[in-house]
Formats: C-alpha cells, sequence, structure tokens
C-alpha cells in the first residue's frame, strides 16, 4: 500500500494542475473561438451588426430568447490610442447595453428604457474618464438586447437599431 502513496500523490497534483489550467485557459479559448465565429458569420468589427430574429433555424450557439432583439459589435482595442464611441438608441421598453471582454466576462451592463445611452469604451490600462468604462482586455462583443416578442416589435427594434453606433476612435492628444 505504501509504494501506490507517490503515484498517487503524483497523479492528484497533476490533476489539480490540468484543472487549474484548464479553469484558467478554457474562458480565453472560447472567446477567441466565438469572436473567430461572429466574423464568419458577418459581425462586423466596431459597428453592430443587425440581426435575424431568433428563431430554431437560426440561432447557433447558445439559446437565445426569441423574445429578444439582440445586436452585436466585435471590437479591437489594440491599436495605440484607441478607444470605442457606443450609442444604444433609444427604445420604450426593456433594452440593455453589455459588454463581454477577452475572458467571456460581462464587466458591464447599462441598461437603457425609453432613452439613449452613450458611453465611451477605453482600452486596459486607461485611466478613468466620467461617462467612459475601461475594458478589462483589448478585444470582446457588446451586446444590445431589446425586448420585442413579435415580429411587429422586432421589426420596430430593427428601426430603433439604427441609432446604435459602435464606432472606433483614436484619442485626441
Amino acid at each position: 500500500m505504501k509504494r501506490w502513496i507517490g503515484p498517487l500523490a503524483v497523479l492528484l497534483l497533476v490533476a489539480a494542475g490540468v484543472h487549474a489550467l484548464t479553469l484558467h485557459r478554457a474562458p480565453a479559448v472560447i472567446m477567441d473561438r466565438a469572436l473567430d465565429a461572429l466574423a464568419k458569420r458577418g459581425v462586423a468589427l466596431h459597428a453592430f451588426t443587425t440581426p435575424q430574429r431568433v428563431t430554431p433555424q437560426t440561432q447557433q450557439v447558445v439559446r437565445s430568447s426569441p423574445d429578444l432583439y439582440y445586436a452585436l459589435c466585435r471590437y479591437d482595442l489594440s491599436a495605440p490610442g484607441s478607444q470605442l464611441d457606443v450609442t444604444m438608441g433609444g427604445w420604450p421598453g426593456y433594452q440593455s447595453l453589455a459588454f463581454f471582454d477577452a475572458q467571456t466576462d460581462n464587466f458591464a451592463t447599462l441598461r437603457g428604457t425609453g432613452r439613449e445611452v452613450t458611453v465611451r469604451l477605453l482600452p486596459p490600462g486607461s485611466a478613468a474618464q466620467k461617462g467612459a468604462i475601461v475594458s478589462p482586455s483589448t478585444k470582446g462583443v457588446i451586446l444590445i438586447r431589446r425586448l420585442a416578442p413579435d415580429a411587429a416589435r422586432f421589426d420596430a427594434a430593427v428601426e430603433a437599431g439604427r441609432a446604435d453606433t459602435c464606432r472606433l476612435e483614436r484619442a485626441r492628444t
């Protein structure tokens, strides 16, 4: 029995290390693949992409709600001095603006029921500014959700989405 203690301890140590490495690296790998998949589906870089209405035929990755309008914007703030100006147009019902980093973490969510929301997204390490959000990573995804439970409301959400912007800017020096 004593001769198994050493190999068993090594096995447990290796298993714990693999587990920790998986937990640390998996979100970045998942988001990297998601960003590639979004690019292949035509989701624009630094612009909101108008969605299709969610149906069993159009959902690909996760079970999205058929009652919501979704608009996505991929971002890349790796160029020196880059920042993103984001506007979510007004909508009379529920809507939210959610920011996801390269680790799949939702690092900020803003609600804007009945009003327009404008915010500046700054790259990691930026000094905090009023009305701005500092991203924890240079790449990520921004998601707008609007409650649109039927085809008529979805069409109205598409129309409201014309006011949504996700625009790369250079910092003024």
